[in-house]
């Protein structure tokens, strides 16, 4: 096997870091890796990292032995059979689990990792069939916040493995991809303990004006907004004169902070911080010209998670937004 092993000159093809990935590396990169590397390169305040490109993933299976023993249960599944998918992803995520990754690329991802000189990172999984106008998979797959030197390893495998989750199944055989070639890249980027948090649509999804576009903010790690758990303060911004032109804040009395030890917790928020706005006036305008600038960039209507530190602003995910209908004439919805 050690034959088959790559050497350091052939590990960019494994890995990357995001200064070495553009938007046009989506089948390598995944949608969010390769959104990510572009605005990385652009200029945009994305915390740095690297991807494990999806070819590594393909060589891990193909060194494992995996393709044609998940090939061939896949041809037989059928997405009304509850029981058969969760034995098949219990099965699936044994298999890649217990299974070792090659050592030089284990020994790059750790160089790697010592480079950035952090102690925790997000490690993300990134589908190359996700983020697109017509497949966005968000949610699908797994990502691991907080995550150590220690655990790292572990997690690149965990998100190798939610490709084949019930819910990540159900998913496929819902948009006719059980037979596609769909591969997970694996982000891994520095971890951002944020204050304030949340996502941003650049284009209001419910009015679909293209003039609004909302803001959605809460307490802590951006986790909270997304999963729902919490319900954040809403912003609506009209994009051609940066007025404010709805605001409405909301009580929040626990947010979720990374910990010390890497973990994510339920904290409770100060009484006197938990009503009103998260955001103030100048933030939100700061933050609605840094995605309205985004937009302008990729020339889609984008989907964006967002972490406010010290001041500083972090664009953690990019996609365009899906649920806009049929683009009008004209709009571009490529991600190149």
């Amino acid at each position: 096997m050690s034959a088959s092993l790559p050497d350091q000159r052939q590990m960019k093809t494994y890995i990357r870091k995001f200064s070495e990935i553009a938007a046009k590396d989506v089948e390598l990169a995944g949608g969010k890796g390769a959104n990510l590397g572009e605005l990385f390169n652009h200029g945009i305040p994305v915390p740095d990292g690297f991807v494990i490109l999806s070819s590594c993933y393909e060589r891990f299976l193909e060194i494992a032995g995996l393709n044609a023993r998940i090939a061939a249960v896949l041809e037989h599944l059928k997405a009304d059979d509850v029981d058969a998918l969760t034995a098949f992803s219990d099965q699936v995520t044994g298999w890649i689990l217990g299974t070792e990754i090659p050592e030089a690329i284990t020994e790059s991802i750790y160089t790697l990792f010592d480079e950035s000189g952090v102690p925790l990172v997000a490690v993300r999984s990134s589908a190359n069939a996700e983020d697109r106008a017509d497949s966005a998979w968000a949610g699908q797959l797994d990502t691991y916040l907080g995550t150590t030197r220690d655990t790292l390893i572990l997690n690149i495998k965990k998100c190798w493995a939610s490709l084949f989750t019930p819910r990540a199944l159900a998913y496929r055989f819902q948009n006719r991809q059980m037979t596609a070639g769909i591969a997970v890249a694996v982000v891994v980027q520095e971890m951002v303990a944020s204050e304030v948090a949340g996502v941003a649509f650049s284009i209001h999804p419910v009015t679909q004006d293209p003039d609004q576009m909302i803001i959605e903010a809460g307490f802590g790690l951006g986790e909270a907004v997304v999963s729902g758990a919490i319900t954040p303060d809403s912003y609506v911004i009209r994009k051609s004169d940066r007025q404010i032109l709805e605001s409405y804040p909301s009580t929040q009395a626990k947010g979720f902070f990374l910990n010390e030890k890497g973990g994510s917790d339920w904290m409770d928020i100060p009484a006197d911080k938990s009503t009103g706005d998260k955001l103030s006036r100048n933030e939100i305008l700061e933050l609605a010209d840094l995605v309205i600038g985004i937009e302008a960039y990729f020339r889609f209507p984008c989907d964006i998670e967002w972490a406010l530190k010290d001041h500083k602003w972090y664009i953690l995910q990019c996609r365009p937004i899906t649920t806009l209908g049929t683009p009008k004439e004209g709009q571009n919805t490529s991600n190149t």
